[in-house]
């Protein structure tokens, strides 16, 4: 899977260099992206730390806007309400051009500037054309009022997409600063980056967590919002894993530090969310493509206005025709539609970044609404991969403390998770030593506990050693770890994986969202695979698969052509899998990098219901997106068709072009407004 990096030029000051018409959105949509280039270097690190610009547009932008509609409502004062005799002729034209170069100056700079690349056909360059025209026939206010308000219209995009980014912008500000690290036995303030993988980081009460590693202090309270979207603080036990970028809430803490800086939660996050923005969708792409067929059209069509009428209409008047020539060149401007649909899906990703879903691209938000089979891991999936006590059943008179006392005590000279799963069952107690311990490969362990001879394994350690085991224990389906004593069988614990507290819900809303066709592939044993699989209501499920048998059962159903196929998991097993699949998501607050990595969606808070949270976003996307493409389609060509039969003033223009865009971006914000919880 393809996961290249997109990138775009930049002058000195931070401003796009490109300006055509289908570039648009990019020069000046993301002024922030912009600056965030002048403040990041290529390794993406913050060497500046000024984030002025993130609080919106500063008050100097509106001034050019201010002064213009001063002047304009003056003079449309001074020649309608007022009468003034002074208000014609050379007086009247050098107000409203007073009034027009604080907005139309910088247009037409823009315009000029593209013409030099040779391109011709931007909106820079029809609003320019306009209304200079506007100006040359007599109609100075109209030609003013056009310029004034794309201005405004300009000012208020720009804030909209700010806005429409601003949740995943906020990712920017959990970037640590410095770390606290263990050095010659006291701890120093250092750049992050020159951290290494083993060292000993310390941060206090209120300090983001620099770097992703484990716990060594007892316990951590922390806010992990701004990476989880989970506004409840996390509490972190010993040992646990910490990401980068969560907040300390309670107590200095301690880690030990597992990855590089470049290498942590957030630097993985932040790339991921600069490459989603620059990826484009199937709808926004070819809106791109009509803009740079649509605009040279319009434009050959306005000139025919003006002109063809000549050969055939005999009270020909070149005014007249010219007048509406230049309002079907107002009203052609695509702003609308190069501005609404990307900030629709600006809209879209930021309100899945807020909830804790990553996109790598807007096309991913488009493909998971198409989605008609998912396809899921089991364990870390809709288990949470943490193995736990299920059922301690006793066979003699033996007391329950006791055997596990015993138990534990053996399980301590072990390694295997089961073991750690049994030794969580009580912890800071003082066990008794075990005596000559002895591993039988496949089976368990065999030991000496306070003058007690302990067999702890499977059944077939059991039979080994001939002893008998009940023969109710061949029905059970859960990792079952068997103890004898002094050569009698005297009782068995169960070891189960714990389901998510939302799995369950999380497959019926998935079915309600449209998806029917749900199928379970584990790697773990197919009984226990089952047995979830039925507690979840999924009726597919398959089990001990490896690797590449969890691929070939994805690719067997991507045989289908009307398939479009979803794979959830986290494990570096799943990668294969996630990468051929149509849509791969990924649990990333515990799963794998290679998993992430492949991926093209993240659910950082490893919760299954945000997968139909994901599903919805996009649907919501879609509806907003399609609205603003009728919306604009539909308004422009009502008012063409009047322009060129000359029942549409200056004024309708403005409202088709200009209008009508800041409708579309009212609509594209709701996306920010939506609550999205199940």
């Amino acid at each position: 899977m393809n996961k290249e990096k997109h990138t775009h030029t930049y002058d000195e000051k931070g401003k796009r260099t490109c300006c055509s018409l289908e570039e648009k959105i990019d020069a000046k949509t993301p002024p922030s992206i912009a600056k965030d280039k002048e403040h990041y270097d290529g390794d993406g690190h913050d060497h500046s730390h000024d984030h002025s610009h993130e609080g919106g547009l500063g008050w100097k932008a509106y001034i050019p806007a201010v002064i213009s509609l001063v002047l304009l409502l003056t003079g449309l004062a001074a020649e309608h309400l007022l009468n003034q005799g002074f208000f014609t002729g050379w007086v009247k034209i050098l107000w409203y051009t007073v009034a027009y170069i604080p907005v139309g100056l910088p247009v037409i700079k823009e315009a000029w500037e593209a013409l030099l690349k040779g391109e011709v056909f931007t909106e820079f360059f029809l609003m320019s054309i306009a209304t200079i025209g506007a100006f040359a026939i007599g109609e100075y206010p109209e030609g003013v009022a056009v310029m004034l308000f794309y201005a405004i219209g300009e000012l208020f995009q720009t804030a909209a997409v700010q806005r429409a980014k601003s949740n995943i912008k906020s990712l920017l500000d959990v970037r640590p600063d410095t770390a606290s690290v263990l050095r010659s036995g006291s701890y120093e303030k250092v750049d992050p980056e020159s951290v290494q993988i083993g060292d000993t980081i310390q941060v206090r009460v209120g300090e983001k967590i620099p770097l992703d590693g484990v716990l060594l202090s007892e316990k951590a309270v922390l806010n992990t919002a701004a990476l989880t979207g989970e506004s409840k603080p996390q509490n972190v036990l010993n040992t646990e894993k910490v990401m980068a970028g969560s907040i300390n809430l309670d107590g200095v803490i301690e880690l030990k530090v597992e990855k590089l800086f470049n290498d942590s939660s957030i630097a993985r996050i932040l790339e991921l969310v600069e490459n989603a923005t620059s990826r484009k969708s199937k709808t926004e792409l070819l809106i791109r493509r009509l803009a740079k067929i649509y605009t040279p059209v319009v434009v050959y069509l306005a000139i025919a206005i003006c002109i063809i009428p000549y050969f055939f209409v005999s009270d020909y008047q070149f005014s007249d025709w010219l007048y509406r020539a230049l309002i079907f060149l107002v009203i052609s401007c695509p702003c609308a539609l190069v501005i609404s649909i990307p900030l629709g899906y600006f809209g879209g990703l930021g309100a899945a970044s807020k909830n804790g879903i990553l996109f790598k691209g807007a096309t991913y938000l488009d493909q998971l609404t198409k989605v008609n089979t998912l396809v899921m891991d089991k364990t870390g999936t809709v288990t949470k991969g943490v193995f736990k006590i299920k059922d301690i059943v006793l066979t003699g008179s033996i007391d329950e403390s006791v055997f596990m006392n015993l138990l534990m005590s053996i399980e301590t000279k072990s390694t295997h998770p089961i073991a750690k799963a049994i030794l969580e069952y009580s912890k800071n107690q003082d066990l008794p030593e075990a005596t000559n311990i002895q591993e039988i490969a496949g089976k368990g362990l065999k030991g000496d506990v306070i003058g007690k001879s302990l067999l702890v394994g499977n059944k077939k350690l059991m039979e080994q050693f001939k002893v008998p085991v009940p023969s109710a224990t061949d029905d059970i389906v859960e990792s079952i770890v068997m103890v004898s004593i002094d050569g009698q069988f005297a009782g068995y614990v169960t070891i189960a994986d714990e389901l998510k507290e939302d799995a369950k819900q999380s497959i019926q809303q998935i079915r309600n969202a449209g998806i029917q066709d749900i199928i379970m592939l584990s790697g773990d044993k197919d009984s226990i695979t089952q047995k979830v699989a039925q507690e979840l209501g999924i009726d597919k499920a398959k089990g001990g698969l490896l690797p590449e048998d969890k691929l070939n059962e994805v690719e067997a159903i991507k045989q289908d052509p009307t398939r479009i196929v979803a794979f959830v998991g986290d494990g570096i097993n799943d990668a294969p899998v996630l990468a051929a699949s149509d849509v791969g998501i990924a649990m990333g607050a515990m799963g794998s990098d290679v998993a992430i990595e492949t991926a093209d969606v993240i659910i950082q808070t490893d919760q299954p219901s945000k997968i139909v949270t994901g599903i919805n976003i996009g649907k919501s996307t879609q509806q907003i997106i399609w609205q603003n493409i009728a919306l604009a389609f539909g308004v422009k060509v009502i008012v063409l068709i009047l322009g060129a039969g000359g029942l549409a003033t200056m004024w309708e223009a403005v409202f088709a072009d200009v209008g009508v865009a800041l409708l579309a971006i009212l609509n594209a914000v709701r996306l920010q407004r939506m609550e999205w919880q199940l």
